[in-house]
C-alpha cells in the first residue's frame, strides 16, 4: 500500500529526533513482540475459536473485520479485529453522527445500535482485539504503542499530534489502560505523545502486564 501523505513531515521529524531510541531498544522490542504474540496466540486460541463460532452464529457477515489504519510513518495497513458490528455498519454511520459522544475526529457512542449481541461482549472484554496479534507478528504493529487511527482521523491531526505516526502503532498503550472511552480525544493524543517521550523496554513490559490485568472486565470499553 502507498504511504499516507502527511503535511509538515519535516517539522514532525525534527520534533521527534530528540525522542528517538537506540537500535538496541527497537531490536529488543521486536523480539518481545514476536515472543509474546506467539505465546498469546497459543494461549488464547481456544477463546478465539469460541468467539469465532459465536460471531458466525450471531449475525451475518465475516468473522474477521479488517480496516485500513495508519501505521508508522503514515503507511497504511489492514488492522484485524473480530467483527463486533452488523455487516452494513459503515453505511449507517452518517445517520448516527449527531449522537457522537467523543471529541475531535473520533466517532464513539456508548449505546451504538450497530453493535451485535456478541460484539458488545467481546468489546467489553477486549476480545475483539486478539486478531491484532497477527498484525504484530507481521511487523505492522507492536504490542505496545499508540493505537492506530483511521486515515480520515489522521487527516485532521495537528502537526504535533502527527508525531505519534513516527512510532509503530500498538495493541496497548497509556490510553488503553487509563480509561479508553472515558478519555477525550485531546487527552488521548497527549497520552500517545507521552508514551513516545517516555518509552523504554521497562515501560513496554510494564504496560503489557498492566493490560493483562485489565483485559477482562474493562468497564470503559465500548
Amino acid at each position: 500500500m502507498n504511504g499516507l501523505q502527511i503535511e509538515s513531515t519535516k517539522i514532525v521529524v525534527k520534533s521527534m529526533e530528540k525522542y528517538e531510541k537506540s537500535a538496541d531498544y527497537h531490536l529488543l522490542k521486536r523480539i518481545i513482540d514476536i515472543i509474546f504474540s506467539f505465546v498469546g496466540i497459543i494461549a488464547f486460541f481456544p477463546i478465539m475459536f469460541v468467539v469465532a463460532v459465536a460471531i458466525k452464529f450471531d449475525s451475518k457477515g465475516p468473522i474477521i473485520f479488517s480496516q485500513a489504519r495508519v501505521g508508522k510513518n503514515g503507511k497504511l495497513f489492514k488492522m484485524y479485529k473480530f467483527r463486533s458490528m452488523i455487516h452494513d455498519a459503515e453505511q449507517l454511520l452518517d445517520n448516527l453522527q449527531h449522537k457522537n459522544e467523543m471529541t475531535g475526529p473520533i466517532f464513539k457512542i456508548k449505546q451504538d445500535p450497530r453493535i451485535t449481541r456478541v460484539g458488545r461482549f467481546i468489546r467489553k472484554t477486549s476480545l475483539d482485539e486478539l486478531p491484532q496479534l497477527f498484525n504484530v507478528i507481521k511487523g505492522e504493529m507492536s504490542l505496545v504503542g499508540p493505537r492506530p487511527n483511521l486515515p480520515k482521523e489522521v487527516a485532521k491531526f495537528t502537526c504535533e499530534q502527527k508525531i505519534k505516526l513516527l512510532a509503530k502503532p500498538g495493541l496497548t498503550c497509556y490510553w488503553q489502560v487509563m480509561g479508553r472511552s472515558s478519555i477525550d480525544f485531546d487527552e488521548w493524543m497527549e497520552l500517545d505523545l507521552k508514551y513516545i517521550k517516555d518509552r523504554s523496554t521497562f515501560l513496554d513490559i510494564k504496560l503489557i502486564f498492566k493490560t493483562l490485568g485489565v483485559f477482562f472486565g474493562d468497564k470503559n470499553a465500548s
